[in-house]
């Protein structure tokens, strides 16, 4: 290809046109993400914009030979193509983790690459240089041990240590001086690269120690603020290279992330402020709050709780992690349907935090095919809780936990729940009785109301289909 083709023309005035088009097409992308019934053309929009950014931008500078951006294409198309293919619904939070973080380590190779071949550059330049690799570098390592909680490749539980809020404090001193250094001071006898790996290091080393503090109950909130994080170590790489469609996305994602990592943040009663600093000790150890068993459950059978879903008038089905392990949202679906031939209202209440990423439920259920109008939020149907039949927990265990608002010495005392313990019957379809991601015990399976439905969730829900059928 050939930047000829544009002779007689103005190139910066096409390329600059091409850039706000592509913003307009980011823009209007990231407001159809809002509803299901638009996310997929959203998300045709905001990549045709990027593409189209991609190609403008491959024009208009001379930076490498085609060749070579041919190549990382390829391999880029295939990742992703089998990342997309192959990658399990239920491991898609790990996934979005892991590509924060690279979005995070690319914004710090660019601006480590200009760091290194530039010379005399402006306080304005190392300064942006500077952001674009702390950000970076904290997104990438942080978004790796996130990956490594929620795969449970390492453990979800909060890792604190004594001294740890001094031993933060000092790497961030240290952050601050080396960045004077870096941007306005030049005191020191180290030439660019031996700066450049002091900053990486401190910076990756920021990134584990501000995740790592941090339990796995709270990881929807981590990961909506990583993607923020990601989106603005982007930002500050546009303003290292001077690309201005660079700057736009990243703002973009990195004020969505930070509306989202909000929205999380009152999910889980916490405010951004804990968040931000929870690395510094500020989040508890759940697992240490296990408490003994208050009573007996009262296992049911499926004929038993075929009967009571037939003669039910109202049904209320909450969704939960547990439910993405078994993949049983089909056959959620398809009892779903079967209730409502039956004459019987069905809703689905989900939880803003109710898996293991912001979302994590809607697009299960999108997947299914149910429909968003029976999609319900907790202070939508918690006011009428009693009046609903039956309740049906299927996976979800610290979202529906009555000792959020009742047990003041509970890890998750004040998180906004689903009150399914205030319904007529509640059903928990659960393996065994062990605790959820938060670590602790749920006094919900020893009310007088509740029946525990054990067995592989996509099973039990089978089954209970079968029994409609039959």
């Amino acid at each position: 290809m050939n930047i000829e083709i544009f002779q007689g023309l103005n190139l910066s005035l096409l390329v600059n046109l091409a850039y706000i088009l592509a913003s307009i097409m980011f823009i209007f992308g990231l407001k159809m993400l809002g509803s299901p019934e638009t996310a997929t053309k959203g998300n045709l929009t905001s990549a045709s914009g990027m593409l189209l950014a991609v190609i403008i931008t491959l024009l208009d500078q001379n930076i490498l030979s085609f060749q070579y951006i041919a190549i990382g294409i390829l391999i880029g198309s295939l990742i992703g193509y089998f990342a997309a293919t192959l990658v399990k619904m239920t491991s898609m939070p790990e996934m979005v983790a892991l590509f924060n973080g690279f979005g995070g380590i690319a914004s710090l190779l660019v601006g480590s690459s200009e760091f290194i071949s530039g010379s005399d550059m402006s306080s304005f330049l190392s300064f942006a240089i500077y952001l674009t690799v702390l950000i970076g570098g904290v997104t990438f390592t942080g978004s790796l041990i996130a990956y490594g909680k929620l795969s449970e490749t390492i453990s979800g539980k909060p890792y604190l240590y004594k001294g740890q809020q001094i031993v933060n404090s000092l790497l961030l001193l240290s952050l601050v001086l080396v960045g004077l250094e870096m941007i306005a001071l030049g005191l020191s006898n180290l030439s660019n690269v031996e700066l450049l790996i002091l900053i990486c290091s401190l910076a990756f080393i920021l990134g584990v120690l501000f995740v790592i503090p941090i339990g796995g109950a709270d990881m929807p909130v981590v990961i909506a603020l990583l993607n923020s994080f990601s989106g603005l170590a982007a930002c500050a790489a546009g303003f290292v290279i001077l690309n201005n469609v660079l700057i736009v996305s990243g703002a973009l994602v990195g004020a969505s992330g930070l509306i989202l990592t909000n929205i999380m943040c009152k999910a889980m009663n916490r405010s951004l402020a804990n968040v931000l600093f929870s690395g510094f000790g500020a989040v508890s150890d759940a697992s240490s709050s296990q408490s003994e068993d208050q009573g007996e459950v009262k296992p049911i059978n499926i004929q038993d709780a075929f009967l009571i879903l037939e003669a039910a008038s109202s049904v209320l089905i909450v969704p939960g992690y547990g439910m993405a392990v078994a993949q049983a949202q089909h056959s959620v679906r398809e009892l779903g349907e079967l209730l409502e031939k039956n004459g019987t209202e069905v809703q689905y209440a989900i939880h803003p935090v109710a898996g293991r990423m912001p979302g994590h439920m809607n697009v299960l259920l999108a997947e299914a095919n149910v429909s968003y109008d029976v999609l319900v939020e907790p202070e939508d149907v918690n006011p009428t809780m009693e009046t609903v039949d039956v309740c049906m927990v299927i996976g979800a265990n610290d979202v529906v936990n009555p000792d959020a608002k009742e047990n003041e010495g509970s890890p998750i005392y004040g998180m906004p729940i689903i009150e399914v313990d205030r319904a007529k019957t509640v059903f928990v379809l659960k393996r065994s009785m062990a605790s959820g991601f938060a670590g602790i015990q749920n006094p919900l399976f020893f009310k007088s109301n509740s029946r525990m439905l054990f067995g592989d969730a996509k099973d039990s829900v089978s089954n209970l289909v079968s029994e409609f059928k039959d």
